[in-house]
């Protein structure tokens, strides 16, 4: 039995399924890979592309969490039950109040209202649903190629493949001990072939790690069950809260605000963060208190929990990571590792070449298997080429991105008669253009000219 299996698996086997995988799985793959590494740094892409998000002279302290929640009622008036104040990580940014399921887009598995609020005046500047941005709309991508909860478990199986593929990936790099340094090697002056099997080789190598933490805890995010079932917890699912906590004090006429409930709950943890702040809902409701000590890894989504009763202004329980299990914790790690923010600002750039990385595997080996067949011939690759336009970059000459904003802009024009996320999508990168052109034509009038 053990001979028929070694017989079974030759490398020709390995070959074979490494292929197949990439020719029926590998577009998806590309696409997690871009859309991930994009929404890495979505917080700052959406201030790139809503200018009015981002408070570029702070005012002095913020204003009060009650006064933030009155204006959020006051421009939703008939939204009735539960909000989730998040405070900005930065001086510059925004309070996001969230409303979980709203009437426009109830049926849907995650499209909750997210109100953007000045904390230093209290205003409401953008209200906006998830999904209708850019940003989140590559998101959902991301995490649930837009289909819901369909999508959101084939995600999690293309995360089970991806795995496949860097094993069978990696065994197939392995050239010996006597072969080892050429391995390494990109050799891109022996044509284009050649230059896509070495680059799909070292990038493949040099990937490997990151893409198989990627690819598991992507897994484990899709399927929560079976991270709570491994580690022995319950609760810890991203976004979950733990258990259900009512209040149990009867209703009065003198019930706690948002701001003092923030300030009892931060008594057990008198140096924590405050992250975010959940309104009660009806009588039973209670204040849900998220706030980050030093030594949690999720900095967005902490799990230190406080519970404050709206009625008697009492703490009813809380819940504290650092007595969490061994499982418990392992579980905390896997959102922050897979987005990369447990890794700091390096560790998501690095997660974001690994993105990368997979497009670039993609296009290098399905380039090799198309000369292979037939359908594309080889030919040499002339770098010399590519000098002129190193020196034009290098000189700062302003032409260059002229006539990329005028590449975007034509693609902007196509996409507008696309699907009604692209039109969104569309709208967002016009605006951001008309800016950019702005710009570009006070600086080099010449160019209009030509």
């Amino acid at each position: 039995m053990k001979n028929t299996i070694f017989q079974l698996l030759t490398r020709t086997t390995w070959l074979k399924a490494h292929l197949y995988l990439a020719l029926s799985l590998g577009l998806f793959f590309a696409l997690m890979g871009l859309s991930g590494s994009i929404s890495i740094y979505r917080e700052e892409l959406d201030g790139l592309l809503n200018p009015q998000l981002i408070i570029k002279v702070p005012q002095g302290t913020y204003q009060s969490l009650d006064k933030m929640m009155a204006s959020v009622r006051t421009a939703h008036p008939n939204r009735y039950g539960a909000w989730t104040l998040e405070m900005p990580r930065s001086p510059q940014g925004m309070v996001t109040a969230w409303y979980e399921k709203p009437t426009e887009t109830f049926f849907e598995l995650y499209a909750p209202l997210m109100v953007s609020v000045n904390p230093y005046t209290g205003d409401v500047v953008m209200s906006r649903f998830w999904g209708t941005t850019a940003t989140t709309w590559l998101l959902d991508l991301h995490t649930q190629l837009r289909l819901d909860r369909f999508g959101w478990n084939a995600v999690g199986i293309l995360g089970l493949f991806l795995l496949m593929s860097c094993g069978s990936g990696l065994y197939l790099w392995w050239p010996g001990i006597k072969a080892l340094s050429l391995a390494f090697k990109v050799r891109y002056k022996a044509g284009m072939m050649v230059f896509a099997f070495d680059l799909h080789r070292f990038m493949g190598l040099i990937s490997a790690v990151s893409l198989i933490v990627l690819a598991f805890t992507g897994f484990l995010l899709s399927y929560p069950s079976i991270l709570e079932t491994f580690t022995g917890s319950s609760g810890m699912e991203h976004g979950q809260t733990g258990r259900t906590i009512t209040s149990t004090a009867i209703p009065n006429n003198h019930p706690t605000g948002l701001s003092a409930a923030s300030f009892v709950a931060q008594a057990p943890f008198p140096k924590a963060e405050l992250r975010r702040v959940t309104t009660p809902a009806g009588d039973t409701g209670i204040y849900r208190i998220n706030l980050r000590q030093s030594s949690e890894v999720n900095q967005r989504h902490p799990f230190t929990t406080i519970w404050v009763d709206r009625w008697s202004g009492q703490i009813k329980e809380v819940r504290n990571p650092a007595k969490f299990s061994k499982g418990e914790i392992f579980a905390t790690w896997i959102w922050p590792l897979h987005t990369g923010e447990a890794l700091g600002a390096k560790g998501r750039f690095i997660w974001f070449l690994s993105g990368l990385s997979v497009f670039v595997l993609y296009i290098s080996g399905l380039l090799r298997w198309l000369c292979r067949t037939g359908w594309v011939r080889d030919r040499e690759v002339n770098y010399s080429a590519l000098i002129p336009l190193l020196r034009r970059l290098r000189k700062g000459n302003y032409r260059l991105i002229y006539e990329a904003y005028l590449l975007i802009r034509l693609f902007a024009k196509k996409a507008k008669t696309l699907t009604p996320h692209i039109r969104i999508a569309y709208d967002m990168l016009l605006k951001w253009i008309k800016q950019l052109q702005v710009v570009l034509l006070n600086k080099h009038k010449r160019f209009g000219k030509k």
